[in-house]
């Protein structure tokens, strides 16, 4: 009986707990896709600041999805130049592992491995890759998962592993963003 009550609470509360994005603005760098709020920030951003920030992805998107990681980093870039750091100074890469390897595949490639499903992830991926961010495959996850460079949406870049491209871009002076 408890069980029943806490599914049904839960059930009836889940559209509440859905993220509103009404009052969210899109672009101005990627277009359609990382959606951002302005917010009245009691940290401001000093003049001159740059960032170099490397996300690590390691979730993939449901199939045929937009992957959420991907996403944060869209949203980042663009939530950064709307908030008047010049573009040439937010500088983002990309390095994927694991499952998240899958939102990397070019269509064929991932059809092949998601019947009847699109890459939900393809077109900001391009839109990423066209704003100079890089975007890294593990060399590990690929061999672990039978994935070529061949296989990769045009532009995304394999390194040894997660582990060295996270160190190396550590050394250049960028911050790890686990979301």
């Amino acid at each position: 009986m408890l069980r029943a009550a806490l599914l049904a609470t839960i059930l009836i509360a889940a559209p509440a707990l859905a993220q509103d994005r009404s009052g969210f603005s899109l672009g101005p760098v990627l277009g359609d896709v990382g959606p951002h709020a302005a917010v009245q920030s009691d940290l401001p951003i000093p003049a001159g600041t740059s960032f170099r920030i490397a996300f690590d992805l390691h979730t993939r998107a449901e199939p045929g999805g937009l992957s959420r990681q991907i996403e944060t980093a869209a949203r980042t870039f663009n939530m950064l130049v709307a908030a008047g750091v010049p573009r040439e100074k937010v500088q983002i890469v990309l390095i994927a592992h694991g499952p998240a390897a899958q939102d990397l595949l070019k269509p064929e490639s991932y059809a092949a491995r998601n019947p009847g499903k699109a890459n939900g992830s393809l077109d900001a991926v391009n839109k990423l890759l066209g704003a100079g961010v890089e975007i890294y495959l593990c060399g590990q996850t690929a061999a672990s998962q039978k994935i070529s460079k061949a296989d990769l949406i045009p532009g995304v870049k394999m390194s040894l592993s997660a582990i060295t491209a996270h160190a190396l871009y550590q050394q250049r002076g960028y911050t790890l963003n686990p979301f």
